[in-house]
């Protein structure tokens, strides 16, 4: 955070009050998407593992600890180090650290934190493990398998059996489990390709466990999954740790993944929310916001606008487009909502969360990790 920064509201004002861009959260819905989950996953033997990456916000870990958490995701040595400063001692760094300095890093937390890591390479293992015994340290290791994502990862049960061995030779790793997240299916429209992704995911999960069984190792952990299927790891009965991040906020995207029945998914409900200001009214059918490529993250597409036949039709740095029927009556000044279509990296954007109750302010919390991207 840029301590220079004035936050853009105070606890007790009023919605329409709060400077803009703000990054708002609806408190209510926040709170039940929180309780729909644990409810989900209370429910099975499934642990949880949230990951930090959609929020950055100790404040939010330590909420998602208290829902029964057993500890967080991180998918950077920095966004570890800040919440692991803030209390938060259970980390899966869920990627690949690779490097001198970053690997120090890493395992000169472990000395203060219980740390995981995700791996994929020799080289990256020994590597790690050298620097481990430099600081009398152990580091537990997640081996990533490629389930179809096509990013990280070994691809095939066999590739997964040779590191699992290089990893036990080693007198400072300890190998934990299973590393297998499908990235891809967090986002397919249609449930049941979505559950098929899923399901393909678990059968190559299931051949590295049986193949690692045969050979006499044991495999603690095998976690994945995100707000998109976290359901269909869970009835896999393969996977023991779920990674939803974005369940606690929603967005654009995510809001248009579709149920068994064809219908939009309403498990959890948006939360978060852009506040933008209308800065200017060219003409009857267009107006200018102060929400623009910095304060939006627009890979997922423009953000939706919560009044009712307004259209955000582009961006610029600082400025987006508005299209709006004739009958809308915008004023110079007014304030609207506006849904991202991406939380994760529009988050990454903001250094506050603006959480309200009834219109009103009841907290603002620092989003500590923003830009904690090495």
């Amino acid at each position: 955070m840029n301590d220079n920064l004035v936050p853009p509201a105070a606890i007790g004002m009023q919605i329409t009050d709060v400077d803009t861009p703000a990054l708002l959260l609806n408190l209510d819905v926040f709170e039940n998407n929180r309780i729909k989950l644990k409810k989900q996953l209370t429910e099975t033997k499934t642990n949880f593992r949230p990951h930090s990456k959609s929020h950055k916000c100790p404040s939010i870990a330590k909420l998602q600890l208290e829902d029964g958490a057993i500890g967080i995701c991180c998918q950077k040595v920095s966004e570890a180090e800040i919440m692991s400063k803030a209390g938060i001692k259970n980390i899966l760094i869920s990627n690949q650290i690779v490097g001198p300095t970053k690997i120090q890093r890493l395992v000169k937390l472990s000395k203060s934190a219980s740390i995981l890591v995700c791996v994929d390479n020799k080289e990256n293992i020994n590597q790690i493990n050298n620097y481990a015994k430099m600081f009398d340290t152990r580091i537990g290791v997640l081996v990533e398998l490629d389930v179809g994502t096509n990013r990280c990862g070994v691809v095939g049960e066999f590739e997964v059996l040779k590191l699992v061995k290089l990893i036990s030779s080693h007198s400072n790793l300890d190998f934990i489990g299973i590393q297998a997240y499908q990235g891809k299916a967090q986002h397919v429209r249609e449930y049941n390709a979505r559950k098929s992704l899923v399901e393909n995911a678990s059968q190559a999960v299931k051949r590295a466990l049986d193949l690692l069984r045969e050979n006499d190792f044991s495999c603690k952990v095998v976690s994945g999954g995100g707000t998109g299927t976290f359901n269909f790891e869970v009835e896999s009965e393969v996977f023991n740790e779920v990674q939803p991040g974005s369940y606690v906020f929603m967005d654009g995207d995510y809001g248009r993944n579709l149920d068994a029945a064809g219908e939009t998914i309403d498990l959890f409900g948006q939360s978060l929310f852009l506040l933008t200001t209308v800065m200017s009214l060219p003409s009857d059918s267009r107006a200018v916001v102060d929400v623009g490529l910095k304060s939006v993250a627009v890979d997922s597409g423009l953000p939706d606008v919560c009044l009712k036949g307004v259209r955000y039709v582009s961006a610029s740095d600082e400025h987006g487009v508005l299209e709006i029927p004739r009958l809308i009556d915008l004023k110079l000044g007014d304030k609207i909502k506006l849904i991202p279509g991406h939380c994760d990296p529009t988050v990454n954007l903001h250094d506050w969360i603006v959480g309200y109750r009834d219109d009103k302010v009841e907290l603002v919390w620092d989003i500590a990790a923003r830009g904690a991207f090495f």
